[in-house]
């Protein structure tokens, strides 16, 4: 093992993993000169995000959008159809895409000169990383620094088995065979929602169950009610408060045994399929930490110090990003995170605000924000100013038949500093980055309010709202 780490000109950085983080710290060290490799245990690079994450879920959540509005929403506007769904077809529609999409991220690190080692990656001592193939040949890469992005994965529910085709994870969620006639998901987070969502487009009855006393935690308490009002009117029911103690899987389906979180009695939920979506943990199994003094914390997150771990030494080291260590386990977080650690690599500045990291639900409506809640700024004290403003009253939502939820500016009552935006209804996602925009140079919300947005958008809702903050809404 030691001669094959001799006889390999030493890397100046090597990163384990391929997904989102992975990838863009490979890229950016290619461009910046730097002899990078990217290890990847998968066949395709991209890593959970492109393979079984982010992309195909966003290919679902197109198609079933479109079968339910032919099925309706045409008919309103004037366009008769009688749509029949395909789903293996739609199925390999979001094959081909993410097959396009992983074979783009080849193409960019030949572009960028970067190298991609198949196989699994272990860190095997100060500047070396073991590589295991496929076929369990074991090669050693010399790195002068290793940047861990492993990602994470789904965190699995005490009691309740796995079991292919009845209870899933959210990869097997993606690719069901059949509609269900009733999916029980377990969690009311971003992904057992956004999924749940898919299948109740395209048929299925849906039943979330969540431990806590509301949806979505880390979402503006106001919006997160409108937001649960909004796919109970569609369809999905919700058991709050809840927790699931035990599942059995029969002929007939899983039966969940559900009990109140406060305590009381038990009852039983019977689903074809149970989709467990409590969430993620870090994915650091055998990756070696302790060759070089690294310990996770009981959560399996590992901390670091502008990205540095504490195992570092003169000349490089150790550096770790995205959902291994510590902010929100998002894909673009991660890829903010490879391009900053790549820069301190490079001996060039590298930062993340965490603060100004959007989140967004990709359902319909899609919910998105960044910045502070309302909660949030009460427990600390900010006294705030509030700006709100429906959809139903934007030109372009109401024209559209998408007039559902609103936009809310929280901003510093002193300063009129933008703390907070926060917008459930059509399109969140793409307008969220204006909010990201302005607080990050530290705009006020006179200067969303004061900019002339194109008419008509939905756009105008955020400056409405804005306009909201100091009392001047005019459209509402």
């Amino acid at each position: 093992m030691a001669d094959a780490a001799s006889s390999t000109p030493a890397y100046d950085v090597v990163i384990i993993g391929g997904g989102p983080g992975g990838y863009n710290a490979a890229i950016r060290a290619g461009q910046l000169g730097l002899r990078a490799a990217c290890v990847e245990m998968r066949g395709t690079l991209g890593g959970t995000c492109l393979n079984v994450g982010c992309m195909p879920s966003k290919a679902l959540l197109h198609a079933s959008e479109l079968f339910e509005a032919a099925n309706s929403e045409f008919a309103k506007i004037g366009i008769e159809v009688q749509p029949k769904l395909n789903l293996g077809q739609m199925h390999a529609a979001k094959d081909e895409s993410v097959a396009a999409l992983t074979k783009g991220i080849e193409f960019l690190f030949k572009k960028n000169k970067v190298e991609w080692i198949r196989g699994r990656g272990r860190i095997a001592g100060k500047g070396q990383v073991e590589v295991t193939a496929a076929d369990g040949g074991k090669t050693v890469l010399a790195a002068k620094n290793i940047v861990i992005a492993t990602g994470s994965e789904p965190t699995p529910l005490p009691g309740v088995a796995f079991e292919p085709g009845r209870v899933v994870d959210s990869t097997g969620a993606l690719a069901l065979a059949a509609v269900p006639q009733h999916l029980i998901v377990v969690g009311a987070g971003i992904i057992g929602l956004e999924l749940g969502s898919v299948w109740r487009r395209l048929g299925a009855k849906v039943t979330v169950v969540e431990y806590l006393d509301r949806i979505t935690p880390g979402m503006d308490a106001e919006i997160a009610k409108s937001f649960q009002r909004a796919l109970t009117k569609q369809g999905m029911t919700f058991k709050l408060g809840s927790k699931v103690t035990g599942a059995k899987t029969g002929q007939d389906g899983v039966e969940l045994t559900v009990e109140p979180a406060a305590g009381g009695a038990a009852e039983t939920l019977t689903g074809d399929v149970v989709l467990v979506a409590i969430g993620r943990r870090p994915y650091t199994e055998g990756l070696g930490l302790e060759t070089v003094g690294v310990e996770a914390d009981k959560r399996g997150f590992v901390a670091n110090d502008h990205f540095k771990v504490a195992a570092n030494g003169e000349g490089g080291g150790v550096w770790v990003i995205g959902d291994v260590t510590h902010g929100p386990m998002l894909a673009h977080k991660a890829e903010e995170d490879a391009v900053a650690v790549i820069e301190l690599i490079a001996g060039k500045a590298g930062h993340v605000d965490y603060d100004l990291v959007p989140s967004v639900v990709y359902t319909a409506p899609e919910v998105a924000w960044v910045g502070k809640t309302e909660d949030q700024l009460k427990a600390e004290g900010v006294a705030y100013k509030t700006g709100k403003f429906p959809f139903s009253a934007n030109s372009r939502a109401k024209i559209n038949h998408e007039t559902e939820g609103l936009v809310k500016v929280l901003a510093d009552a002193a300063t009129d500093r933008i703390l907070g935006v926060h917008i459930m209804g059509p399109q969140a996602g793409e307008m969220i980055g204006e909010a990201c925009v302005a607080m990050a140079f530290g705009g006020a919300s006179e200067d969303i309010a004061r900019i002339c947005h194109p008419h008509p958008t939905r756009s105008e809702a955020v400056k409405q709202a804005a306009m909201g903050v100091e009392g001047w809404t005019m459209q509402a």
